[in-house]
């Protein structure tokens, strides 16, 4: 292994020399990256740092395809000039209906950001349909699509600057004048490709301050990127195996087969976007910069409703503040707010991806979230007849179960390579096999007995941390124990990533699942 490891840093070394890079949070390159902006942003005086990390971060980006750079650009040229007409015409108190002229600004705002956002990654989607449902009316047409490359994170940094149009619209921040900064609100390194989806009101004024290096803070930004490549390397990247086994070929598995794949999914691609969100907090707070929490132990929850409170939470607060509330949120009448409920989510499912089934994993948890308030006075009714205690722990667990095989359901349409497979899938779950359990056949999906019985620990792991960031924060109470545990942890961390970890030269690097969206 460590022969094999060695030849993966030579491989990544000559990459550089001939200009090939891939800045992965999980790459070499990122590991000599980082170091390096990181040191020159504390070298540099103050008045520049902002300009050294707008460099660092489009280069970042270009990483990918620097082409593609010229989308961000456009999209933070149009929001910046949006955000100064806005507030420009908010002076003008003669003028007649200045209201109407700062709404027409900010729909061409949204309007051709989002119209660029439709041609890469819906446009196709559309027209395929469209042609579908002429074709059943015997109405033959053939219109071009585009063969384009999805842009990395197009979809994120599109609703972050979007988001600013909508606040400075609202006057809840002020237009910001220096382009630089704002250009850098819009493409910050570390949160760019896949979040979390920061509010202007919230990392804007961050560029402004004075950042001095601190052991504390830089040791806990350390600390969480450290949980982070754990949670990548060393859990989901190997959950992934089994999954896209059992998932690529949903005909040759059935029954606990695909029960197995599809509870791996849900840990899987909870570990990979988990870990993106806790890298980039912890890289950003090296540099003094804090960013939103994007998770908070989303399985422990006990309905739908508290699952999407604690499952992306930035992307949940954003459909919040800029759909459904100008939707009308629930201030009208039950079934306008069902309805408004259901936009949401579909809206998010097809924010996921230009696909039916992730429109169906949008549409589930939008009718999970209404049946469960529809039938919510008939569960306080059975909990008054049969004097259910709700607080006892029990009664938590059996919620947190229910919730966990709801979002469970939903994850196989969002997992599916199509609709067609999602029917597979569900189809082959239904047959009865416990004995794959004895007769080695759990071993025969991807991964052997001892990556099997890894991906178990590490689940296990994951789940008694989450238990315990629950209550209290696991950073703060490792920071009071003793240096020889403390330090015990940190080795025992960086040693199973070496030795366990899902990387080198037989093993490609995995990108995170949310880089597609």
């Amino acid at each position: 292994m460590g022969i094999q490891h060695f030849l993966m840093i030579l491989v990544n070394v000559e990459k550089w020399r001939k200009g090939v890079v891939d800045l992965l949070f999980n790459s070499i390159n990122f590991l000599i990256f980082f170091p390096v902006v990181t040191i020159l942003y504390f070298a540099i005086p103050h008045r520049f740092r902002y300009l050294w990390l707008l460099a660092s971060s489009y280069y970042f980006y270009m990483c990918w395809n620097p082409k593609y750079a010229i989308l961000i650009a456009i999209s933070t040229i149009i929001t910046y000039i949006s955000g100064l007409l806005i507030e420009k015409v908010s002076t003008f108190k003669n003028m007649y209906k200045p209201h109407r002229l700062k709404k027409i600004i900010v729909f061409m705002s949204f309007a051709s950001n989002l119209g660029i956002l439709f041609l890469f990654k819906y446009f196709n989607f559309f027209i395929s349909n469209f042609t579908t449902v002429l074709s059943e009316f015997n109405i033959l047409i053939k219109i071009p699509t585009f063969d384009f490359l999805l842009p990395a994170g197009i979809s994120f940094y599109t609703f972050q600057a979007l988001s600013y149009t909508m606040d400075v619209y609202r006057e809840d921040i002020k237009a910001v004048k220096n382009f630089g900064k704002y250009a850098l609100f819009v493409s910050f390194f570390p949160q760019l490709v896949a979040g979390p989806i920061e509010k202007s009101k919230d990392l804007l004024h961050q560029f402004n301050e004075t950042h001095y290096f601190d052991y504390d803070r830089a040791k806990n930004g350390l600390l969480l990127m450290l949980w982070g490549f754990v949670q990548k390397v060393l859990i989901a990247d190997r959950l992934a195996v089994l999954v896209n086994t059992v998932y690529n070929n949903p005909n040759n598995y059935k029954g606990f087969e695909v029960i197995i794949a599809t509870v791996f999914f849900a840990f899987q691609i909870y570990c990979d976007f988990s870990s993106y969100s806790d890298i980039a907090r912890g890289a950003a707070e090296v540099m003094g910069f804090t960013l939103s929490k994007n998770f908070r132990s989303p399985y422990f929850s006990k309905s739908i409703k508290e699952f999407w409170r604690r499952w992306h939470i930035t992307l949940g607060g954003w459909f919040k503040d800029y759909l459904y509330v100008p939707l009308g949120g629930n201030r009208r009448s039950k079934l306008r707010g069902y309805f408004n409920v259901m936009v949401v989510f579909l809206v998010s499912g097809l924010w996921h991806g230009a696909a039916i089934n992730f429109i169906i994993w949008g549409g589930l948890h939008g009718i999970y979230q209404v049946l469960g308030d529809l039938f919510k006075p008939v569960e306080q009714k059975l909990i008054s007849m049969f004097k259910i205690k709700t607080e006892v722990f029990g009664y938590r667990v059996f919620k947190a179960l229910t919730t966990f095989m709801l979002v469970n359901f939903a994850w196989i349409f969002f997992r599916a390579g199509s609709f067609t497979y999602a029917k597979i899938i569900i189809k082959n779950m239904m047959t009865f096999n416990p004995w794959v359990f004895t007769d080695g056949s759990i071993y025969k999906l991807g991964l052997d007995s001892k990556d099997f019985f890894i991906a178990m620990i590490g689940i296990v792991v994951v789940l008694g941390i989450n238990a315990i960031q629950s209550c209290k924060s696991l950073r703060f109470e490792l920071s009071k124990q003793n240096l020889v545990f403390r330090w015990s942890i940190y080795i025992i961390s960086i040693a199973s990533i070496l030795v366990f970890g899902m990387y080198g030269p037989a093993f490609d690097v995995q990108k995170f699942i949310y880089f597609q969206f």
